[in-house]
């Protein structure tokens, strides 16, 4: 379900944590000497609870990132926060907490974009972040939308299919409207992002608790030459695949991984161009290996 956090300059915050929905262009208040146009933050699973300790690995994580977001020079056009951003079930201390620990990126002019997951709960949500209940939703009980950059168009889609069920699932309705919203935004690449991993394309194959319905998803993707890439978060660690010539991109989880001999925390810098994308890699242990690391994928 994405949320869209822009400037306070250009909206309001929220009475208690300051927050504004925007839908389409991700450029905000700040001048265009003060964006770096083809940069693109990615961080999901940030698991926010209400009574994390201050100094506790997992707002820690996410106080990193935003840290270096703020300090940046030129900030990115835009900043997507895919999914699991409450601890377990989304609760409104959870919500209030994650709201403070962004607030830095809403003063600094960072527009920010948010999708829910399957920890995260949807009437919770709208209740302590009030304005951000749509009026008119496209697709009933989803929050769908198109963000636009240079390079490409940000499609975020609503995975959530219901709080602490695992999987998560598109659905017919919302599968309708991505097609024809597809359709009419050809011109660019397209990149996907939800919350849970396709079950198909290598790598991610291994973790069962992803789309249900991934199958008829790639079917509608594959068949237009404009989409490039799904991006995804959910399974808490790092991967790249490419299924029917898209590539999938499973992204770090920003607050925790089960193996830490496998895998680490942190968050991804995409860099867009006309061809494709480089991703870097910013890890929450500056000593890691990955951190630093990057890797361009060529659109098909």
């Amino acid at each position: 379900m994405p949320i869209h956090l822009p400037s306070q300059t250009r909206r309001q915050f929220l009475a208690t944590l300051g927050a504004a929905v925007v839908v389409g262009s991700s450029r905000g208040i700040t001048t265009a000497a003060d964006i770096d146009e083809d940069l693109v933050y990615l961080l999901n699973d940030t698991h926010i609870g209400e009574k994390h300790p201050p100094e506790s690995p997992v707002p820690t994580h996410l106080r990193l990132a935003v840290t270096e977001l703020v300090e940046r020079p030129a900030k990115p056009v835009c900043v997507l926060i895919n999914g699991d951003l409450a601890l377990k079930d989304g609760q409104p201390g959870d919500y209030q907490h994650f709201g403070q620990l962004i607030a830095p990126l809403e003063k600094a002019g960072v527009d920010l974009h948010l999708t829910l997951g399957n920890h995260d709960h949807r009437e919770t949500f709208y209740d302590v972040l009030k304005n951000q209940r749509p009026e008119s939703p496209p697709v009933e009980s989803r929050h769908i939308s198109i963000v636009q950059t240079r390079h490409a168009n940000f499609f975020l889609l609503d995975s959530l299919q219901k709080t602490m069920v695992t999987q998560g699932t598109i659905g017919p309705e919302q599968r309708g409207w991505l097609a024809a919203a597809l359709d009419r935004h050809a011109d660019k690449p397209a990149i996907i992002v939800a919350h849970h991993n396709p079950r198909l394309g290598g790598d991610p194959l291994h973790f069962p608790g992803g789309l249900i319905d991934s199958e008829e998803l790639w079917d509608l993707l594959a068949s237009r030459q404009h989409v490039k890439a799904y991006i995804h978060g959910h399974i808490h660690d790092r991967s790249l695949a490419r299924h029917r010539g898209i590539h999938i991109i499973n992204t770090p989880a920003t607050s925790y991984v089960a193996d830490r001999t496998k895998s680490t925390t942190g968050w991804t810098l995409a860099r867009l161009s006309a061809s494709g994308v480089t991703l870097e890699t910013r890890t929450t242990d500056a000593a890691h290996p990955w951190n630093g690391q990057s890797q361009t994928l060529t659109w098909r």
